[in-house]
């Protein structure tokens, strides 16, 4: 297909379709005789990968080419493609305030109490690891119980995350939906917890219905209707 064909499939400009393949984004078209030149169908899909890294993920392009090049790379594990997508992630918005050694170490133990194989390079520490500094500065320590929890629903989404990634064949396929998915997974937690909140609150807390004009219906300090001036 022409580069035009191609870019409309992938879902952008030309412009923009060669200025993807100027930062090495997405590798050169087939050369065809004299001037021409070709673009298949992973060319697209490249196009896709890329958009999905830049609009969704919201990587910068030095970290999207971090992504691609595993892509490209002769280790095509889908741990190492996973290791890779994560450290861009990671590094999409840098904290200005580096996490305490204190938090970080119990984010550590934690994860090893799970069992979890993790590096210590994993960006993961260091975001779990300031949200505790949050806390301390409000002056809540979570209890291991509280943290046990979130451990717990971490797995279980972890699983389930990479069972999905199970479902596709390619590396490009993998990745794209490693990033989606990691963005958009952020983003489902946050609504889902939003709304078990809500029921939990209501079942623990519950809140008895008051009959319609009832005394607790009347405004604490009603205003008269026609105030009078004291004679």
């Amino acid at each position: 297909m022409k580069i035009s064909e191609a870019a409309q499939a992938g879902g952008v400009s030309v412009s923009t379709f060669k200025y993807y393949q100027r930062e090495g984004l997405v590798p050169a078209g087939i050369r065809l005789s004299g001037n021409q030149t070709a673009y298949d169908e992973p060319h697209v899909l490249r196009v896709r990968l890329v958009r999905a890294l830049l609009e969704t993920g919201g990587l910068s392009i030095g970290a999207a080419k971090a992504v691609v090049a595993t892509l490209d790379s002769d280790d095509d594990s889908l741990a190492f493609t996973f290791e890779a997508a994560q450290h861009a992630l990671g590094a999409i918005s840098p904290p200005l305030t580096p996490a305490s050694e204190k938090s970080r170490q119990s984010i550590e133990a934690l994860a090893a109490a799970q069992g979890w194989l993790s590096t210590a390079e994993n960006p993961g520490l260091d975001s779990a690891a300031r949200v505790l500094d949050g806390f301390a500065a409000i002056g809540f320590a979570p209890t291991p119980e509280y943290l046990q929890a979130y451990a717990a629903a971490a797995a279980s989404i972890a699983r389930a995350d990479v069972a999905a990634l199970q479902s596709r064949d390619r590396p490009d396929l993998i990745a794209e939906l490693m990033v989606v998915g990691t963005v958009l997974g952020d983003a489902l937690v946050a609504g889902l917890r939003r709304l078990a909140h809500e029921s939990v609150t209501a079942e623990l807390f519950p809140v008895t219905a008051r009959e319609p004009g009832s005394a607790a219906d009347e405004p604490a300090n009603p205003t008269p209707e026609h105030p009078t001036k004291e004679s």
